[in-house]
């Protein structure tokens, strides 16, 4: 955290990202960052932060100068212990990021994607089916955690006993990167057995063969990483493959079902889905806020950050910036060229596991919407807190068959 006192030049505000009420509705703040300047100063936890699409892009295209080896939350790995080893892929730099990137990288390669496609449909369109049957449903927890805790641990071959510790974990991983408040603290109260298992599913022997993991331990036998590497990509793999997703679909789901006009463009073509997806991450992104570390002094904008200086960047701000999504930015629409979002992050650091989430919710967008001709809300939806994500614990809906 930040021992420089910012100049006049920099607006000083008195906000917490990290509040309840900020964490279950963002935008109000965020608009109020947004107007402050293109970087601001947060007092209360004496760092800097963006707000603005220009600079967030910015800082997560400059790896060297907006470092993620010090930590990509707010503590600083340079004068505090990680909760965890740091993770290969979200918290390291080239040349070190650049193997485990590399690996992970042919791991996740197109054609592997690709050969997931008719087992994800299967899957998504049985469940499309009995969730129509029923005329309403849950989309969190019928839908979007249901999908995504069922194929894709499966594609990465993990244990089939303790699976349900895969959320946990993720709103633990997650959690970490804000401060040590009460939502950090809860998860760390039951941490060791969720922890325990997710370590012990990312050995050699708990993976089934032919899977994700199974391909990583593959790279290590090549000497492409270590051993010690492997079981830690393994883990980001869990991360990065898990947790967005659920979010995902659970916010894409609320955002159409609250703009009918929306659902039924998507009812009409559903070859929108992955175009609807993607305005579903700008509009509403599952991850909210990434911190990167400077390592230099740095202007940005007019506005000078000092060296060692910890830079909270609002990914969910910059996507509903209206400096570069035009007065419609807080409006959802299907149709929207929504590319340049940073909703999975951008440059070396983007999320590796991006191609299985994209190929997860066009499916189910698809069987859904070749099956649904209304979708409405069936109640209010309740946020689910966290210091990192945005979205929500149970999204109820009614659905009229087509």
């Amino acid at each position: 955290m930040s021992t420089t006192v910012p100049n006049s030049a920099v607006a000083v505000l008195d906000v917490d990202p990290f509040s309840a009420r900020n964490l279950g509705d963002p935008y109000p703040m965020h608009e109020r960052l947004r107007d402050a300047g293109p970087v601001v100063y947060l007092d209360r936890y004496r760092v800097w932060a963006m707000a603005r699409h220009h600079e967030v892009y910015s800082a997560l295209t400059d790896h060297e100068t907006f470092c993620s080896s010090r930590g990509a939350g707010l503590s600083d790995f340079h004068a505090e212990k990680p909760w965890r080893v740091p993770s290969l892929l979200l918290e390291a730099d080239p040349p070190d990021h650049t193997v485990a990137r590399q690996t992970m990288g042919k791991v996740i390669s197109a054609s592997t994607v690709r050969g997931f496609r008719d087992t994800f449909r299967a899957e998504a369109e049985a469940l499309a089916d009995e969730l129509v049957a029923r005329g309403h449903f849950d989309a969190v927890t019928d839908l979007a955690e249901r999908y995504p805790l069922k194929v894709f641990p499966d594609a990465v071959g993990l244990p089939a006993e303790g699976r349900e510790h895969l959320l946990p974990y993720g709103g633990l991983a997650f959690n970490a990167f804000g401060p040590r408040n009460d939502l950090l603290e809860q998860a760390l109260a039951k941490a060791a057995p969720v922890q325990e298992w997710i370590w012990a599913s990312c050995q050699r022997d708990a993976l089934a063969p032919g899977g994700l993991g199974a391909r990583l331990w593959d790279a290590a036998d090549r000497g492409e990483i270590s051993a010690e590497q492997a079981p830690m990509l393994v883990r980001s793999l869990l991360s990065a493959g898990v947790d967005t997703t659920v979010y995902g679909i659970g916010n894409t789901v609320q955002a159409l079902a609250a703009n009918p006009g929306q659902w039924a463009r998507l009812r009409e073509k559903p070859a929108l889905a992955r175009f609807a997806f993607d305005e579903a991450l700008r509009y509403e992104s599952p991850v909210q806020t990434f911190f990167r570390t400077t390592t230099r002094e740095v202007e940005v904008s007019g506005i000078r950050i000092p060296e060692g200086e910890k830079v909270l960047l609002f990914l969910g701000a910059a996507n509903r910036d209206p400096r570069k999504w035009g007065p419609s930015a807080d409006r959802m629409d299907v149709t929207r060229k929504a590319a340049g979002h940073v909703a999975f992050g951008m440059g070396i650091h983007q999320c590796v596991g991006q191609p299985i989430a994209r190929l997860e919710v066009e499916l189910v967008l698809t069987a859904l919407a070749q099956r649904i001709e209304g979708l409405e809300p069936a109640g209010a939806p309740i946020p689910k807190l966290n210091n990192t994500l945005k979205g929500w614990s149970s999204v109820p809906v009614r659905v009229r068959a087509a």
